[in-house]
């Protein structure tokens, strides 16, 4: 089994959700989270002073799948939320141990 983490644009999280249910992912898990990359930050206008904000505000996504089709959720993922600008945000696929369905005890594949 695998987890892959996606951090994306805010505005795309509809167009990841539609292509991952595309692909046949039955769940997932959606924070919104503030960060930096490369972007450094961003320079606002408020009530007419300029400020800068050192985070940027992003959603994190997490989906646990079947290592079979780790693949195509990350083909997804970066299909969908691609803008093709600077801050479209990242990917990262980790292993997963166990997986338990608290409601039946079921483990592993048959959990997700």
């Amino acid at each position: 089994m695998k987890l892959v983490i996606a951090i994306i644009k805010p505005f795309k999280l509809d167009e990841v959700r539609e292509a991952l249910s595309g692909v046949g992912v039955a769940g997932m898990t959606v924070t919104e989270v503030k960060g930096f990359g490369r972007q450094k930050g961003q320079t606002e206008i408020y009530r007419g002073a300029e400020y800068s904000t050192n985070m940027v505000p992003k959603i994190k996504i997490e989906v646990v799948c079947g290592s079979d089709m780790a693949g195509a959720v990350v083909e997804a993922i970066q299909a969908s939320a691609n803008t093709g600008a600077i801050g479209d945000g990242k990917i990262f696929v980790l292993d997963v141990g166990q997986a338990v369905r608290i409601r039946t005890g079921e483990t592993d594949d048959t959990a997700l």
